[in-house]
C-alpha cells in the first residue's frame, strides 16, 4: 500500500526531463532512473494494474522516499543518472562490478620522452588514454605485447641524455636507451607513434613504416638495427595473424553480447579496427535478475562508454538497445561524430556478434567455476545437497538430463556427468529420440532414462561406464518431469537411484514423497552446483539439437534436386553449414565445392 508521503511525492512530481531515487526508511538509495517525464515514468511503477517483476515489487515495498533532480534534456539525464550509479552503487540497479576506476593505458604525449604506462585516472591532459580495460590483469597483457615490439622507455626517471651507463632494457633490445643519449628525440617519437597506431588497430600502417626503416638501415649496411626493425615485424606479424577472426567485417566498430544467469551478467567487447580484432574484454554486471536483455546492454553501454576515451563510429550489438535516440545522441556528443547503432540479423556482422555471444556463454560458465572450484567450496556443496535432498550418501557422481526439440522435431536428449563436483566430458552421452512422435517431453525423458538406465543389469568382461550407479539423478524441470523420471526408472526396477529435479524460474529443487519443493538460498554453494549441473545438461543437448535440426532441415531443402544426393548433400553443409547460406553463395562458389559442378551449381540456385 502506497504512504501519504509517496502520495503527495508522486502527485508532486513535474512534467520535466530528469533523474528520481528511491530511498529506503533509512535514507539508503535503493534505485537510480533517469525519464523523459519524472511524473509518468516514476507513477508507472505505483498504482492497479501496475506489471512488475518481483525484483521491482520488492523495490516499491522497501520504498519510503523519492527525490529527484529536473534537467534540460533527457541526454543530461542519463549523464546524471550515470554518475550517481557510480557513486552510490544502488542495490537494485544493473551496473558494472567494480566499476569505481577502469585501468587504461596513458601515453603522455606532451613529454620530451614519452612513456606508455598503466593509470586508473581519466584526465583532460593532453595525453592519449587506451581502454578501459577489464582488469589490470588485462592492461598489464597489453602492455607486455607492446614492450615485446617497441623499444620504448618503460622508467620514470628524468632523461638528461648524459648517464653513464644504460639499463638491462637497453641491452635486451628492449629500450632505445635515452638516458644514454643514445637516440634521437624525432627517432624516439617515431616509436611513439607507431605504438600509438598499433592501440589504434593501424597495424599494417606500422609495418609499413617498419619495412621501410629495415630495408634503409640494411641498404645503409646498419645491420644490427636493420634486425631489430626485422624483430619488430615479425612480432607485429603475430599479432595480426590472430586479428583474423574480423577479416568478413570492415572498418572500426565495436562488438558487444553478453550471457546472463541470475543476479550476474558476463559482457564480451571485440575491438575491431581497421577490420581486424585488435581486442577483447570481458565485464561483470551484477543485479541483473529478471532484468530483459535489452535492459542489461543498455545499462552496460552507458556505463562501459560513460568511462571510455575512444568510442567507435559503429557498435554492433546482440540486442536492441532501450532509448536509442537519447543513447545514439549521447554517444556522438562524447565521439564528437556518427555513432550507428546495429542488430545485425544475417550476413558476417551477425556471425561475428554470435561468435562474441559464444565466447560470453563459455566465459560466464569459466566464471561460475572459478566461483565454485577450491575443494573446499565443492565439499561443501556436495554436503549441502547431501543434507538439504536427504541423501543416503554424498553425491560425488551426479548424473544430469534433459530434452531439446521444438514441437517434437528433431528432438534428442542428453546426459552430463560431475564427479566430485567436476565435470566429466568423457562420461556425457545424447540421445536421439526414436519412440516419441509429437511434442511430448515426458515421454522423451522416459525414453532417454529406459536407454540409459537398462545397462546397470548388463555384466561385461570390461569396465564401463553405462555400468556405474550414479548417486543423484538430476532432471530439469518441475515435478512433471520428475514424476516421469521416476515413472520410467520404475519399470526397470531401479528404485535405489536418488532422483530430483530443479525447476528454472524459482530455482525450486523437487523430491520424491515431498509435496513442496527445497528452496536453498541463491548464493548457497549446492545450489550452484546443481544449477552448473542442469545447465550443463541444457547447454549439451541444445547443441546437439541445433547439429540435428540443421542436418535435418539442409537434407529437406535438398530433396528432390536432381543430382544431389547424400554426398554432395554433406559437402555443402560442410562448407556453407546452412541452406540460407548456400542460397546466398554465388555459382562459382557452390561449383568450387567437392563434387559440384558449374551445371549441378546453377540447378542448385535455381532451386533454392
Amino acid at each position: 500500500m502506497t504512504s501519504v508521503l509517496i502520495e503527495e511525492q508522486l502527485n508532486g512530481l513535474p512534467d520535466s526531463p530528469g533523474v528520481y531515487l528511491f530511498r529506503d526508511a533509512e535514507g539508503t538509495i535503493l534505485y537510480v532512473g533517469k525519464a523523459a517525464s519524472l511524473r509518468h515514468r516514476v507513477r508507472s511503477y505505483f498504482g492497479a494494474g501496475q506489471k512488475l517483476s518481483p525484483k521491482l515489487l520488492k523495490m516499491v515495498s522497501r520504498m519510503a522516499d523519492i527525490d529527484f533532480y529536473v534537467t534540460s534534456s533527457e541526454q543530461e539525464a542519463l549523464i546524471l543518472e550515470l554518475n550517481l550509479i557510480k557513486r552510490h552503487h544502488p542495490r537494485y540497479n544493473v551496473r558494472l562490478k567494480d566499476d569505481k576506476s577502469f585501468p587504461y593505458l596513458r601515453v603522455n604525449v606532451k613529454e620530451e620522452w614519452p612513456r606508455v604506462h598503466i593509470t586508473r585516472r581519466l584526465e583532460e591532459d593532453g595525453s592519449r588514454y587506451f581502454g578501459p580495460f577489464a582488469s589490470a590483469k588485462s592492461v598489464r597483457r597489453t602492455l607486455k605485447v607492446l614492450k615485446g615490439i617497441f623499444p620504448f622507455r618503460y622508467c620514470a626517471k628524468t632523461i638528461t641524455g648524459t648517464d653513464s651507463r644504460a639499463c638491462l632494457e637497453y641491452y635486451m633490445g628492449r629500450c632505445l636507451g635515452p638516458c644514454i643519449g643514445a637516440v634521437s628525440r624525432k627517432e624516439y617519437a617515431g616509436v611513439i607513434k607507431e605504438v600509438i597506431m598499433f592501440l589504434e588497430g593501424k597495424q599494417n600502417r606500422v609495418i609499413r613504416n617498419l619495412r621501410g626503416k629495415m630495408d634503409r638501415a640494411a641498404a645503409a649496411l646498419d645491420f644490427e638495427k636493420a634486425a631489430l626493425y626485422r624483430d619488430q615485424i615479425q612480432a607485429m606479424d603475430k599479432v595480426v595473424e590472430g586479428q583474423r577472426i574480423a577479416a568478413a567485417v570492415s572498418g572500426e566498430q565495436d562488438v558487444i553480447a553478453f550471457s546472463q544467469d541470475g543476479d550476474q551478467a558476463y559482457v564480451q567487447v571485440f575491438f575491431i579496427r581497421n577490420s581486424k580484432l585488435t581486442g577483447r574484454e570481458s565485464f561483470v554486471m551484477q543485479g541483473t535478475q529478471q532484468e530483459e536483455p535489452r535492459q542489461i546492454i543498455t545499462v552496460f553501454i552507458k556505463q562501459f562508454y560513460g568511462s571510455s576515451p575512444n568510442i567507435p563510429p559503429k557498435l554492433l550489438l546482440q540486442y536492441a538497445v532501450e532509448d536509442t535516440a537519447v543513447l545514439k545522441g549521447w554517444l556522438q556528443g562524447r565521439r564528437g561524430g556518427r555513432v550507428d547503432i546495429q542488430v545485425p540479423r544475417r550476413g558476417s556482422r551477425k556471425q561475428l556478434v554470435d561468435i562474441v555471444a559464444e565466447n560470453a556463454r563459455q566465459g560466464l560458465e569459466q566464471l561460475k567455476i572459478r566461483q565454485l572450484a577450491t575443494p573446499k567450496e565443492l565439499e561443501a556443496a556436495i554436503d549441502e545437497i547431501e543434507k538439504e535432498l536427504h541423501l543416503p550418501q554424498p553425491p560425488l557422481r551426479m548424473e544430469a538430463y534433459d530434452i531439446s526439440d521444438i514441437q517434437g522435431k528433431a528432438a534428442v536428449g542428453s546426459m552430463v556427468v560431475f564427479e566430485k563436483g567436476k565435470s566429466k566430458p568423457a562420461h556425457y552421452r545424447r540421445f536421439r529420440i526414436k519412440t516419441v512422435a509429437g511434442a511430448n517431453d515426458y515421454a522423451m525423458l522416459e525414453e532417454v532414462l529406459r536407454r540409459r538406465f537398462k545397462h546397470l543389469g548388463e555384466e561385461k568382461s570390461v569396465p564401463d561406464t553405462w555400468a556405474i550407479v550414479p548417486d543423484l539423478v538430476l532432471i530439469d524441470g518441475g515435478k512433471g518431469q520428475l514424476n516421469a523420471a521416476l515413472s520410467a526408472l520404475g519399470e526397470l526396477g531401479v528404485t535405489s537411484v536418488p532422483v530430483a529435479s530443479l525447476a528454472k524460474e524459482n530455482e525450486e529443487i523437487y523430491v520424491p514423497q515431498k509435496a513442496k519443493p527445497i528452496v536453498l538460498p541463491r548464493r548457497s554453494p549446492g545450489l550452484k552446483l546443481l544449477q552448473r549441473l542442469r545447465d550443463e545438461a541444457h547447454r549439451f543437448a541444445l547443441g546437439y539439437y541445433h547439429n540435428v535440426h540443421r542436418r535435418e532441415s539442409f537434407t529437406s531443402a535438398f530433396d528432390g534436386i536432381t543430382g544431389i544426393g547424400p554426398r554432395r548433400r554433406r559437402a555443402l553443409l560442410k562448407k556453407f553449414g546452412s541452406v540460407q547460406a548456400v542460397r546466398e553463395a554465388s555459382v562459382d562458389e557452390m561449383a568450387a565445392t567437392s563434387g559440384m559442378t558449374e551445371k549441378l551449381a546453377r540447378t542448385v540456385k535455381e532451386s533454392l
